[in-house]
């Protein structure tokens, strides 16, 4: 990556920061059990997450049902999911390898830090808590904090304004498409991390400025 001056980094959370995946599988299978409906465990559910839990239930509801499910359906399971997500969030989550390290790191160096996620900010905000790491964030961004999430670059360029950072000082750090494409409309540089959700393929398709393998090199590359 060209060598740049980094005031702001912003960074996903699902499949980035912190692996929620087993949580995040278990819960829908328990609504898929509720619905009476083949459960599709954590290989099929991950390659889901990154767009939001609304999106997350309808896309997996709909690989069953063969379609779209009516809207009192997906109502029904989204109302589910909520339910035992809520119960079920930091059951088997945890953080990725290096992240409070290169947080603190970041931070002790004067670089303004951001989480902007899809994810509600009724989730979001606990496992941040629970995990002991809120406090490395001047800003988090939920996937309803705002009137657009990414792929939008609304979040990104609205996190830039927040902390008064100019765009071109800031980097998006992500493991989806979500992230890289918000990075790339908003004209901001962006790194993807490979041990993530997202098919790497697809993203690495996208041209992010560089491929991570694991959290430990985040810091080589600002």
């Amino acid at each position: 990556m060209k060598t740049q001056q980094t005031k702001l980094v912003l960074f996903d959370l699902d499949g980035t920061l912190i692996d929620t995946a087993p949580d995040l599988a278990h819960s829908m299978d328990l609504v898929m059990r509720e619905l009476h409906l083949p459960t599709q465990g954590l290989k099929i559910v991950r390659r889901f997450i990154g767009h939001g839990v609304r999106r997350l239930v309808e896309d997996i509801v709909s690989t069953e049902l063969e379609g779209k499910p009516a809207k009192a359906t997906l109502d029904k399971a989204l109302g589910a999911f909520n339910e035992h997500y809520r119960e079920q969030l930091v059951q088997k989550s945890s953080l990725y390898p290096g992240v409070p390290e290169c947080l603190q790191t970041l931070r002790s160096r004067g670089v303004k830090l951001a989480c902007v996620t899809n994810k509600p900010k009724a989730f979001t905000e606990p496992l941040l808590q629970h995990f002991l790491i809120d406090g490395h964030f001047d800003l988090v961004l939920s996937g309803d904090s705002l009137q657009k999430k990414k792929p939008d670059p609304f979040p990104l360029v609205h996190a830039c304004q927040r902390l008064a950072v100019e765009v071109a000082d800031s980097i998006m750090v992500g493991d989806s498409s979500n992230d890289i494409l918000a990075a790339r409309n908003a004209g901001m540089r962006c790194m993807y991390m490979s041990y993530g959700y997202s098919d790497t393929e697809t993203v690495r398709a996208l041209g992010p400025d560089a491929v991570l393998d694991s959290f430990a090199e985040v810091m080589d590359h600002l």
